[in-house]
């Protein structure tokens, strides 16, 4: 039984301060061509994505990663009882590294995607991304980032766990959906074939073990 962890593209979807809107319009018709396309202008950190280290300065691009680095044996933590910019720190974290290989951070957020609160999510601490570094594992949320995200009166404090995480070889997945009961699970999140891509949208989806 396959779950549906992705945010849909389209236009006028929720994106990230500062990152190019989305729009998803009609270039071609069955009325008027014989046939229907679609041009969809997005960046490459649109929706439900994965970060590459070459997004915050580090060498690797998405195709330094075989696909299989795309497939995560993943354990999901239940963030729900953080709130508004709070701190997420170790203990949600399981005991011993066990043979996981990603953290999914399930904080309930997802549930302000489109409002303006969305951006007013929790985070993670930097005892709790040096946890997952140190156990060797990649990172999952359903949130904008792992890091707060920047807006308004609130400047972000910089993109600490990116670095961290990323500078270590592990991935980052963000803007997942549909988390709640999910628990041990095989997750995939397989990016676009973009040469040279610091990120990319993905249709993210699990199988629960």
């Amino acid at each position: 039984m396959y779950r549906d962890l992705s945010q849909p593209i389209e236009t006028g979807m929720t994106t990230f301060p500062s990152d190019p809107d989305v729009s998803v319009e009609p270039a071609a018709t069955v009325e008027a061509d014989g046939y229907r396309v679609s041009e969809i202008h997005c960046g490459s950190h649109t929706g439900t994505h994965v970060d590459a280290p070459s997004h915050v300065g580090f060498d690797d691009s998405l195709d330094a990663f075989d696909l299989d680095r795309f497939v995560f044996d993943a354990t999901v933590v239940d963030c729900t009882a953080f709130g508004v910019r709070e701190a997420i720190g170790p203990s949600v974290l399981p005991n011993g590294h066990g043979d996981r290989d990603m953290i999914v951070f399930r904080t309930g957020w997802d549930e302000h995607w489109g409002s303006p609160r969305y951006v007013d999510h929790p985070y993670l601490s930097g005892a709790c991304v040096e946890r997952c570094v140190d156990a060797g594992w990649s990172v999952g949320l359903d949130t904008l980032n792992p890091d707060p995200t920047r807006s308004g009166s609130h400047d972000g404090g910089g993109v600490p766990a990116h670095r961290a995480l990323l500078g270590n070889g592990l991935l980052i997945v963000e803007n997942l959906t549909n988390l709640a009961g999910l628990d041990r699970c095989r997750l995939f999140a397989v990016p676009l074939s973009l040469p040279d891509g610091d990120g990319s949208p993905v249709r993210a989806f699990a199988r629960e073990r």
